[in-house]
Order: C-alpha cells, then sequence, then structure tokens
C-alpha cells in the first residue's frame, strides 16, 4: 500500500488542495508589490507565483535575514527577473519600511515570529515583531498611499491561549482598524486567517517524513485527540490573490478546508508505526478555531470562505448580503474538531489511491 510518507511533496499537497481559491483573481499587472518576510515559505511560493502568472512593474522582497535573500536570489534572480528587488529591512524599523514603500500600490504582510514555543520564552521579541511591526506596516501604508494591504494571520489568533496567538490577534485587530485610520481615500486593509500550511517549515508532515526516511521506529504525537485544519502554500497563496480582490476594507476572510487529527495523519504516513504520546506543548490548544463563536454575529459565509466583518461596519454586512453572502447561525464556530471537511486516515488513503490513478492514467 502506498501511504502519504512514500509521496513526494508536491503530491502530498495536492491530495489537501480541494479548492483552489483562484476566483476571483487579483490583477498584478503593472503594479508594485512589497511582500514582507518574503524569503520564508509563503513568501517564495507568492513570489513564484506573481513572476510566472503576472507582470508586475515592481515585487519587493522585504526581509532582515541577508542570507536568505542571497540565496533566494539564485533562484529568482533579479538579472532574469527585472522587476524583483530585495530589500534588507525589519518590520520593526518604521522607517526603513517608509523608504521601502515609496510608489508601492500593494503590501502582503508576511512577516511575523511564528513559534510558539519560542514566542513563550521570548515574549518581547514577539510582541515588537508581531504587533508593534503590524502597527508600523499600517503606519507605512498610510503614508505613502498604499492602495491595498493584506496581513497573514492565523488560527491561532481565534480565541489564543499563547503569546503567540494573542500577538496575532492584536496584529489582526491593527489592520482591520486601519481602515477607519486611512481615511475616505486611504488603503484597503484586510486579513486572511488559515490554518497549517503542508510543507512548510515547521510543519509536522516533512517532521513526520523525515523520521520515517531516518528508520525511526514511532512517531512522536502530542495528543490522539488533536485536531489542525490544513491548507496547501498553492491554496495560501491564492487564497491572498483572491482576498485582495474581495476585501472592500477591513474583513477577516477565512476559507473552507479540510481538517485532521494528527494521530490520524500518522496513520496516513505511517499505518505500521505505534505512536508514542509526548503531549501538549507550552502554549498548544487540542483543537484550533478560525472563526469563534463571538464572532458568529459579524460573520457571513462565501461560497468558499468566510468573512469576519468590523463590528461597527453595518453597511458593509448589508453589501455582502446583496452580493449573495449569507449569514451564519448565532452559536456558529469553525473549528477544526467540528469542521465538515474532517479528515480520517481511510479517507486520506483515498485520496492517495485517487492522486496516483490520475498519475497513471
Amino acid at each position: 500500500m502506498t501511504t502519504l510518507a512514500s509521496l513526494p511533496a508536491a503530491d502530498i499537497e495536492s491530495l489537501f488542495s480541494g479548492r483552489d481559491f483562484k476566483s476571483p483573481r487579483v490583477n498584478l499587472d503593472g503594479q508594485t508589490i512589497l511582500i514582507t518576510g518574503g524569503t520564508g515559505s509563503f513568501g517564495k511560493r507568492f513570489v513564484k507565483t506573481v513572476l510566472s502568472e503576472f507582470k508586475p512593474k515592481k515585487l519587493i522582497i522585504f526581509s532582515r535575514d541577508e542570507l536568505k535573500q542571497y540565496e533566494m536570489a539564485q533562484e529568482f534572480s533579479p538579472s532574469e527577473y527585472p522587476c524583483l528587488r530585495y530589500f534588507i529591512g525589519d518590520v520593526r524599523d518604521e522607517t526603513r519600511l517608509d523608504m521601502a514603500m515609496r510608489d508601492v500600490d500593494i503590501v502582503v504582510h508576511a512577516a511575523a515570529l511564528k513559534h510558539v514555543p519560542i514566542a513563550e520564552y521570548n515574549p518581547f521579541e514577539c510582541i515588537k515583531t508581531n504587533v508593534m511591526g503590524a502597527e508600523n506596516v499600517v503606519r507605512a501604508c498610510i503614508k505613502r498611499g498604499v492602495k491595498r494591504v493584506v496581513a497573514l494571520s492565523t488560527d491561532k489568533a481565534a480565541s489564543p491561549i499563547n503569546l503567540y496567538g494573542a500577538s496575532k490577534l492584536a496584529s489582526d485587530k491593527i489592520f482591520t482598524a486601519a481602515q477607519n485610520m486611512g481615511g475616505r481615500n486611504g488603503p484597503v486593509f484586510s486579513v486572511v486567517r488559515y490554518g497549517n500550511v503542508i510543507g512548510s517549515r515547521g510543519s509536522v508532515v516533512p517532521f513526520f517524513k523525515k523520521l520515517i526516511a531516518e528508520g525511526a521506529t514511532e512517531l512522536p504525537i502530542t495528543d490522539e485527540r488533536m485536531t489542525r485544519f490544513w491548507i496547501t502554500l498553492d491554496q495560501g497563496v491564492n487564497f491572498v490573490l483572491s482576498s485582495l480582490e474581495l476585501a472592500k476594507g477591513g474583513e477577516v476572510f477565512v476559507p473552507k478546508i479540510p481538517s485532521m487529527s494528527i494521530n490520524e495523519l500518522a496513520r496516513a504516513m505511517a499505518p505500521d508505526l505505534p505512536h508514542k504520546i509526548i503531549g501538549i506543548r507550552p502554549g498548544e490548544k487540542l483543537h484550533e478555531v478560525m472563526v469563534p463563536m463571538d464572532d458568529a454575529r459579524q460573520t457571513v459565509e462565501l461560497e468558499d470562505r468566510y468573512a469576519i466583518l468590523p463590528a461597527l461596519e453595518a453597511e458593509l454586512r448589508v453589501r455582502y448580503l446583496a452580493e449573495g453572502a449569507r449569514g451564519v447561525e448565532e452559536e456558529f464556530a469553525y473549528s477544526s474538531d467540528n469542521n465538515p471537511e474532517l479528515m480520517d486516515a481511510r479517507a486520506l488513503q483515498g485520496l492517495i489511491e485517487t492522486r496516483l490513478k490520475s498519475l497513471a492514467g
């Protein structure tokens, strides 16, 4: 039997990509785009997508890691792609952001400190990047007259129990409130919130694959009940591009994506390996939430996503409902354990077999 661990990374991603989120799609031709944290997993895939599908005027990769920028420039060379600009800078530095955003049309804010235990042990650094950095991005965007801004968030920002999640919730609030700060002709701000990215740095999938390849006799599981949302890098990039086009100002967009228990994922990757329960790490939840029940009153449902609207913008809700969106129940919550698209190992194995048949055919 072919297992998840034996598939190439690209094929693993394809198993989880039920929706492609390609429609609607913002047109980036002739635009100047800046992405913070542009050398990360998302940033690289975003740059690759933009370069293959659009003809931007400039694409600015803003990040603080000199080595990662050098390595990325080997793959995406400015000599081959003249629109590319590599900017060394930190979102903590408002002056540098202000300089980088001159004549920029669109900003994608992906820079963040994302590791839960590291944030717990280094709280000041987490706040400086995730909260104060968000403020700096907003200030620079308003000052420089950026047209559209989207900030990447996380499922951990909903009902947070760890500092990383709390800092990203604060960031979300900053970006949604920024819609009013910019004035009538200011930038259109929005946020995208999604779950664990298959194959990204720190994801459990490549971690399990590495252990299996090295001949592990067991797989470490934090808790057999734990569930998580899953999204692919391509889906994440497409979701950002479509949300940029959809945004009217102040929304938090949440994609409809599958979820799965970590236990079932491990079974799909290595059916014959036993599991070792190692316990939940500091700041972890059993289940993740992307739309808390308390936000249901502000949430509307679209075909492939939910939109949490600003509480004080009743007119925005009316506009969405007039365009075909629908409200959700007052007790609605979108969490990884009550997700209608919750998968088990058998369902994932079925997807693997279907994928192999399509490749053979």
